[in-house]
Formats: C-alpha cells, structure tokens, sequence
C-alpha cells in the first residue's frame, strides 16, 4: 500500500508509472487527474488520493479534461481485446484489423501497444507463435505438426518468421539440442571460474561456478565440445568483456526468451556502463510499468551473465537487489564500471 506522502511525490514527479494505481483528487476544483498530469501543481493542503476515478466521482470530484485519466482504463482494455484478439487468431491479424476492434485508429493503436508490451502487435505475434512452436516441439511427433500446431500457415512461413529469432534449428528444441553442437570452456576470471559455451550463432550460456554438468543439463542431448580453435577466439571476447564490463556489446548472442523476457533482455542492454535502473525502471521502459515483478523474474532468467548487463538492476531504494552470482560479484561489476 502506498502512502499519500509516497503518492504526493510521485505527483511532484509527474511519474507516468503510478498512473492506473491512483488519481489525485483536488478539493478546491472538483477535478481528479492522472498522478503524471501536466497541469500546475494544486496545494497539498486540497489535495486528496483516490484508488481510482470511480472512487473519485463517488466524492462528488470530475475527470481532469487535459490527462483524462478515465482513459488510461480504456486503453488497457484496448490493449488486453488486441492481445486476446491476436492470441485467438488462427491466421495473422492486420493492424487495421485489430484497431477497428478496439475502437482506435491504427497509429494509435500501435503507439498504446507499445507503449503496454515493448512490442508492435505484428512482432508480439511472431514472438508468440515462435513461443508455441518451442512448446509444440517438445511433444509434438514431428516438426511440421508442432508447426501447424503453433499456428503458423506452413513450413516455409516458420522458417521466415523464426530463423533469426531462434539460434537453434527448430527440431533441436524439440530434443534437447540433439543436432546441436555446443562449444564450451570453464575459465578462471578475476571473479572466479566461469562458464562460457555458444553455438554457431552465438553465445548461449555464461555463468560463475558452473561445469559441464550443469550445461548438459541445460542441453542434454546436444553434442557439447570442449575448446575449439575457432572457440578460443569467442573465448577471449567473453573473458576480456566480464573483465572490463561494458565492452561486449558487439559479441553476438544466442538467447531466447519468451516475448516479455527478450524485450527485458533488450531494455537491459541498453543501460550504459557505469549506469543503473530499478526494476520499476525497467518495466516503465518497455511500455508496462506494472510489471515490476516480472521484471525481476526476467533478469533472473538470463542466461548470459554480465553481457546482458542484468547486474545494472538495483532496487527502488537505492539498495544493490540480487544477483544470481553473489552480490560480491554484482558489486565489483558495478564498480568496475563505475571507475
């Protein structure tokens, strides 16, 4: 619960992320805004919180008519009709499709989308039946089943949609990363031993304190080799990347995610070095300021330790968080780029 001195600053602030958690209601008008309204700030002293405009007008108070905050409640219903729209959709939804169903014009409507999700409505779609296709392929019989599963109108239109979002061929997910050849080598870093291994498309894994045990488990039925010479060279990348945070931007990656992961995955990899955000932050910057905890959850799911710089996520409060690492290490990354 928040409390009214908590709501006040968040007013002075004009902060866009505690709009849709309350509206502030001024006595003296008879108006209630948005907490990110522009118009000049009333006096505490006529100033009261409300949970939402219902309560609001309840009071006998009316909507502000330059933030319009009864809108803010339209627009998530817009938003929640577009993704349940796209979800139930057996073929690719056209934008003006999905904005004549909420009552928006197109441009709006993929402003607000955006806005909500990090994604356009077209990329949430893509990165939704590539989400269905890697759960499809885990029981389906064969791939072309698992692709028409995922709702994708054939092969040819997975295979344009997916190849450069998914590192691995399409029947590897399927089987562990069978048909899969992972590079690996353990390290020693001045942060301790380190993990790294990738695939021909990049970078897969980096970790402290794991071994091959733990990247077989990840990949069970990949063929994993240790060293290569053609590895050596990405090897050296990595460890000269942790060793000087903030300099491994150009490694290429290969993660995946679900829709909302790799747009966090994104949003971190553009903090710059010797920068942090809170997690409030980081929901705010992909469109869904809520989602606070699920902004967590997603920096715990990288799997590339320092080269998606999850370590520069701290708390609201100032205080360094978690790391999955150990916080020495989240500490030393930090002051490493710091200096």
């Amino acid at each position: 619960m928040m409390t009214d001195d908590q709501a006040w600053a968040a007013v002075l602030a004009r902060d866009r992320t505690f709009d849709g958690r309350f509206v502030t209601g001024v006595l003296t008008t008879g108006i209630y805004c948005r907490p990110s309204c522009p118009a000049r700030h009333p006096h505490r002293a006529n100033v009261r919180f409300f949970a939402d405009g219902a309560d609001a007008r309840a009071a006998g108070l009316r909507a502000c008519q330059r933030c319009r905050p009864d809108e803010l409640a339209r627009d998530e219903a817009a938003i929640l009709a577009a993704l349940a729209a796209i979800r139930e959709a057996e073929d690719p939804l056209a934008l003006a499709d999905l904005a004549a169903a909420t009552g928006y014009s197109p441009a709006h409507l993929q402003r607000l989308f955006v806005r909500h999700t990090g994604l356009s409505p077209a990329a949430y779609a893509r990165a939704l039946r590539a989400e269905r296709m890697a759960d499809s392929l885990s029981s389906a019989q064969s791939v072309t089943g698992a692709i028409y599963d995922a709702g994708f109108s054939g092969p040819s239109r997975f295979y344009a949609d997916s190849a450069a979002r998914l590192g691995m061929a399409p029947s590897a997910w399927a089987n562990g990363g069978r048909g899969v050849t992972i590079h690996w080598a353990t390290v020693q870093t001045s942060l301790g031993p380190m993990l790294v291994a990738a695939t021909a498309k990049g970078v897969c894994r980096v970790s402290f304190a794991e071994d091959r045990a733990d990247l077989a488990e990840r990949f069970p039925n990949a063929t994993l080799v240790e060293g290569s010479t053609e590895f050596a060279h990405l090897l050296g990348q990595v460890v000269s990347a942790v060793e000087a945070p903030g300099t491994g931007a150009h490694i290429p990656l290969d993660v995946r995610g679900t829709a909302f992961q790799e747009a966090v995955w994104r949003a971190l990899r553009e903090i710059p070095p010797g920068e942090t955000r809170s997690y409030g932050d980081i929901a705010a910057a992909i469109g869904n300021p809520r989602a606070v905890r699920a902004v967590g959850g997603a920096n715990g799911a990288n799997h590339v330790a320092v080269l998606i710089p999850c370590h520069r996520v701290i708390r609201s409060d100032d205080s360094i968080g978690g790391y999955a690492w150990g916080l020495d290490i989240k500490r030393e990354l930090l002051a490493r780029e710091q200096s």
